[in-house]
């Protein structure tokens, strides 16, 4: 059950590297497109929005409509359930910071020197202007951070959180695509029943944390609820304003696939509306 989470730097050729890795491992692979695509029609957004949003090029009335927490929550169960389903090489989205806690998950970092990846876009979109060249793709780094920063409150290019970083600046994408495959096949990153329990355990919480945001996101149901899994033993802790709502809470939570049981750590205080 390979799982493979990569992040790569625009103009690095890292969509080569993935795309090569996938075939001769014989797994899919999904790009951040199919993630927004889906994310989109979950949050009834539309695609290019999500992508602008991203991208750090969202309109103002866009970035009112996008919950960034939202998103977020949203986008980190999708990623956990390609990660169950396992033989995926998932590319992008924040998947090595969400996954790298995950002993059978191989972390992938693609990066080169600002020069390559400048001379590499150049080539690919058939321009000479360098300075719009480099100007893009400082942009599309900057981006990528904010959206890192903010959904893990880590740096993406910190190298601890990877289990190998390639610079193809350096190493060419046939040559990046044996030491990845090596890895896969040298028995390192074959799952245990601990990793697999540890990764079934970051799903469970993720589904039960949008399962609440889809049901309660237009109600004051709860404030900073926090919700934790430990062999399918669900734990959730907070406030909540209604005894109604947390019956229906409750309810609904125990019905979520893989919740074996619910600890209610939960306080319910009344919303007051009073001046």
């Amino acid at each position: 059950m390979t799982v493979i989470a990569m992040t790569r730097e625009m103009g690095t050729r890292g969509k080569d590297v993935a795309a090569k890795l996938a075939h001769e491992l014989e797994i899919g692979v999904v790009h951040h497109e199919l993630v927004e695509k889906h994310l989109a029609e979950r949050l009834q957004l539309k695609e290019s929005a999500v992508h602008r949003f991203l991208e750090g090029e969202a309109s103002l009335w866009e970035r009112w409509q996008i919950d960034p927490k939202r998103l977020s929550r949203f986008s980190g169960e999708e990623i956990l359930e390609l990660a169950m389903r396992g033989n995926i090489l998932i590319r992008g989205w924040g998947a090595a910071q969400l996954l790298r806690d995950v002993p059978h998950v191989l972390c992938v970092r693609i990066c080169a020197p600002m020069s390559a990846r400048v001379g590499e876009m150049k080539r690919r979109l058939g321009v000479e202007d360098t300075a719009t060249v480099e100007r893009e793709i400082q942009r599309n780094d900057d981006a990528h951070e904010r959206a890192i920063q903010r959904q893990f409150q880590t740096d993406w290019r910190d190298p601890t959180a990877y289990d190998i970083t390639i610079n193809t600046g350096h190493v060419a994408v046939d040559v990046a695509v044996g030491i990845l495959r090596q890895l896969v096949r040298s028995g390192a990153y074959e799952p245990t029943d601990a990793s697999r329990a540890k990764l079934l355990d970051k799903l469970v919480a993720a589904r039960v944390t949008t399962a609440m945001d889809a049901e309660f996101y237009d109600s004051p149901v709860g404030s900073g609820l926090r919700v934790t899994s430990e062999d399918g033993r669900v734990t959730i802790q907070g406030v909540i304003s209604s005894k109604a709502d947390h019956r229906r809470l409750l309810e609904q939570v125990r019905e979520i696939d893989g919740v074996k049981s619910v600890a209610d750590q939960t306080v319910t205080l009344p919303v007051s509306f009073g001046v």
